[in-house]
């Protein structure tokens, strides 16, 4: 019997990401200055290599774009970036996720009101890095739990979270929370987009004896994807593109399922599924 290829019914690009490669090819069609993002746009080395052959370059410093249009990448970046950007004369157009921006307004809200500011996140990802340019300084990131340890905890703490991160850390780090501070408030700003990936990848692995996470390696939502997949579905295999795909992998597989991160278009989706299927009809 053919094996079921199934892909999870939530999967692949979110509305944060459409929405900064529309803004991207927009600026690269309405000028002809250069036009650089600051950072790669979204965390997929596919999309970014087809944003440089567009027109779109990328700028690892402000110093690498001299003049034009600056995007400043989904991910976001703290403040003193685009005002010193804006200072040089460079055009800002900023593609920062909207659901990334109330994470940085829930941070500096929670340290407005006095209270000490955890992260839940992990450390050095330009996601966070930007949410704690717009808490200022004292705000604190927590990867795990066991990390709380180390943190000279107030009697106020405040709590938001990044985007990417699964609901089981958010709740693993609050848990150790409860009984260490007098007051403690938490805003859950894990995207609805994450969680539902999550949600739909888990289920999809659950019932698959074969998995295929697609997505930029350096992703961190594709990441946990693919942790979530491995420990339900032994056969997960995290690629970027169909090129990675072997064969062997679908030996006697009944149902293989098919996920994708945040930051990963639907064509990659389609060019994987129609390079599985043909590897299994020719098997």
């Amino acid at each position: 019997m053919a094996a079921k290829i199934v892909v999870a019914e939530h999967a692949g690009a979110c509305y944060g990401v459409e929405r900064a490669l529309k803004l991207a090819r927009h600026a690269c069609e309405a000028t002809d200055t250069p036009v650089h993002t600051l950072g790669p746009l979204i965390h997929n080395p596919l999309v970014v290599r087809d944003l440089e052959t567009a027109g779109v370059e990328l700028a690892e410093t402000l110093d690498d774009a001299r003049n034009g249009t600056l995007i400043i990448r989904t991910h976001g970046v703290v403040p003193e970036v685009i005002e010193e950007a804006r200072s040089r004369g460079l055009e800002v157009l900023d593609a920062t996720c909207p659901y990334v921006k109330k994470v940085h307004e829930s941070a500096a809200k929670l340290v407005a009101e006095g209270y000490q500011l955890l992260v839940i996140g992990e450390a050095g990802h330009p996601e966070v890095e930007g949410i704690l340019g717009h808490a200022g300084p004292g705000a604190q990131v927590v990867s795990e739990a066991e990390e709380l340890d180390r943190i000279k905890l107030g009697s106020k703490v405040g709590v938001v979270v990044q985007t990417t991160q699964t609901a089981e850390r958010l709740a693993e780090v609050t848990s150790a929370l409860v009984g260490r501070v007098r007051e403690l408030r938490i805003v859950n700003t894990i995207c609805k987009a994450t969680g539902e990936r999550q949600r739909a990848a888990a289920e999809l692995a659950a019932v698959s004896d074969c998995m295929v996470v697609v997505g930029g390696k350096n992703s961190g939502n594709t990441r946990r994807l693919a942790e979530i997949c491995s420990s339900i579905c032994d056969r997960t295999h995290h690629i970027e593109s169909e090129q990675e795909l072997e064969a062997a992998w679908f030996t006697d597989a009944r149902t293989i399922g098919i996920t994708a991160g945040a930051s990963t278009p639907q064509a990659h989706i389609d060019r994987v599924r129609a390079c599985i299927e043909e590897l299994v009809d020719a098997s």
